[in-house]
């Protein structure tokens, strides 16, 4: 297929092309240009755009973070992510919920230039960088934000030594990536020439731990059941002390995490990036939640580097994400940062109970069970009957969903 020009195409001539090459049917080409936000819409956020694809979008229940209720919208193909959240939040006594400023950290790299000259230069002028920083033109800036401080780091790597700026910035309401590497582009030639040597790159780091939210909540031996209390603590010391296991058990805190972040037009990606580099801080790869007794009851603890936004990006461009911002009724991004982290330590909880009682897989594949039939070729009320009937079997397959469907 000649693909020259391709990106000058309209997203309708575009699918024209595919649907030539691959073979598409018009009801394929139907199903993937249908779109809830509008092609010419998509086509102005990413490139060569055919059509758009839709995710579930869900409501979790229950919700009581800093003694306010909350509906939490939450975007996400998975069963049971919203089911467990609302569950786990049902059976705590509440959240308690801190987020930072929304302060992100911006690197600077230099070659060729020692770290003591390159330090004395910039303690020597900080007050004139930072002013240089923050008299360009930006709402944020307008707002307060901007850079507050910066430092100089050593860097030994198999090339040599390297000097690496951070700056420092506060970004305010937005999630900020855009308005820190703009800061230190602008910043660079003039760095350059003060400092000496070159400077290699300038990007902002998703490892914002400068911008945490920290999240705790109980869990009443009563409500759970005693011995599970106990057992949950068992689950939380594998995840503590196995590298394999952590993996898992934070990829169930990251469901919730990144089901809020893709509802509000956040980016999950970095928070993946972000909240794993930060369980990797010590020694080794851990677990982001903590969990302890207290008397009969558990106590779960979730802290991570959380930058999330409320405006700028994606969040304002797409019409559904501003729906999912006002079900939330979030005023500032330290807000949902402090939502979305309760959210996390539901979902971890969610998780570790289902292992330790029915097990991950059964209560997964009950809520699975519709998705089955629907792979199976059912429609309509078939769907929920046939379900039904094998969660009620306890034979949940595509194979049996067939043989009902057509017995």
């Amino acid at each position: 297929m000649d693909t020259s020009g391709f990106y000058k195409l309209t997203p309708k001539e575009r699918l024209g092309k595919i649907k030539e090459f691959c073979g598409l049917s018009e009801e394929e080409c139907g199903v993937l240009s249908k779109s809830k936000i509008g092609l010419d819409l998509a086509d102005k956020m990413i490139e060569n755009v055919v059509g758009t694809l839709e995710l579930p979008f869900g409501i979790a229940t229950n919700f009581v973070i800093n003694g306010k209720e909350y509906l939490i919208p939450m975007v996400i193909e998975e069963s049971s992510v919203v089911a467990g959240a609302s569950k786990a939040a049902k059976l705590s006594e509440g959240f308690v919920s801190e987020a930072s400023e929304s302060i992100m950290i911006g690197q600077i790299l230099l070659i060729g230039v020692d770290f003591e000259k390159a330090k004395e230069k910039v303690e020597e002028s900080k007050k004139e960088i930072i002013r240089k920083c923050n008299e360009r033109k930006s709402s944020i800036i307008e707002l307060g934000g901007g850079v507050k401080e910066l430092e100089v780091k050593k860097l030994k790597t198999d090339k040599g030594q390297m000097v690496v700026l951070h700056f420092y910035i506060d970004v305010k309401d937005s999630m900020g990536a855009n308005f820190v590497n703009t800061t230190l582009e602008s910043i660079a030639p003039y760095l350059e020439d003060l400092i000496g040597g070159e400077i290699r790159m300038n990007i902002l780091s998703n490892l914002s731990d400068r911008r945490m939210v920290k999240v705790k909540a109980v869990w009443k031996g009563e409500k759970i059941g005693k011995e599970n209390v106990n057992n949950m603590l068992d689950a939380y010391e594998f995840a503590k002390h196995d590298p394999y296991r952590a993996a898992t058990n934070n990829k169930g805190a990251m469901n919730g995490i990144d089901a809020v972040c893709i509802a509000t037009g956040n980016d999950f990606r970095a928070l993946e990036a972000g909240a794993h580099a930060y369980a990797s801080k010590e020694a080794s790869y851990t677990s982001m939640t903590r969990w302890e007794k207290k008397g009969e009851d558990l106590l779960g603890y979730l802290e991570m580097p959380l930058a999330v936004g409320i405006v700028g990006g994606y969040t304002n461009t797409n019409p559904i994400t501003k729906i999912a911002l006002k079900i939330l009724g979030v005023k500032s991004a330290k807000e949902l940062a402090e939502i979305i982290g309760a959210v996390g330590l539901a979902n971890n909880f969610a998780a570790m109970y289902a292992l330790v009682t029915e097990g991950i897989q059964k209560g997964h594949m009950r809520l699975h069970a519709k998705n089955v039939a629907l792979n199976a070729g059912a429609k309509g009320e078939k769907i929920d009957k046939i379900a039904e009937q094998m969660i009620k079997e306890g034979k949940i397959s595509e194979l049996r969903a067939k043989e009902i469907l057509h017995g």
